[in-house]
């Protein structure tokens, strides 16, 4: 049985390398996601959000949203989650599992947290949920169809 590493605490999954995650590492991941959202910082919009990454090695990166006073400087809760899996030096991602308080509509990635996961590939899996744990599951090529990443950067260009 393999180990998800989070913070001090280790939970046992089942997979290995394998992106179609069991039932139960879909719940874990979820559940972290939701306790993540406790530590938002949102005294302004009050809209808590939460984000558990999975990386390929079994490893899971949570973060939170912060809100700042200039509001363009805030930092969105999946966004968190990534940036501190790459300083950790992760690159490839199995899933990330995101919670907010919506308990009508699952909650989506804003449009710069879409384009900051393609950055990490366009076939890994995105579980947005409600909190009482439901789920849809998405990848990020269908949240950001036709979307632009590091390849497009190497493509034949007109001078």
């Amino acid at each position: 049985m393999d180990e998800v590493k989070f913070g001090t605490e280790v939970v046992h999954i089942k997979e290995r390398g394998s992106r179609n995650l069991s039932p139960e590492t879909v719940k874990d991941l979820i559940h972290q996601s939701q306790e993540a959202k406790k530590q938002a910082y949102c005294p302004y919009s009050k809209f808590r959000v939460g984000a558990a990454l999975l990386t390929l090695d079994n490893c899971v990166f949570t973060g939170c949203n912060v809100e700042n006073a200039c509001y363009n400087l805030g930092l969105c809760a999946e966004r968190n989650a990534i940036s501190k899996a790459v300083s950790e030096g992760n690159r490839s991602f199995k899933a990330i599992a995101i919670a907010s308080d919506l308990t009508e509509q699952f909650i989506s990635p804003c449009g710069g947290c879409r384009q900051f996961m393609r950055e990490f590939g366009s076939n890994w899996d995105i579980y947005l949920s409600k909190p009482d744990g439901s789920y849809l599951k998405m990848t990020v090529d269908k949240l950001l169809p036709m979307s632009f990443g590091p390849e497009d950067l190497s493509m034949k260009k007109v001078f």
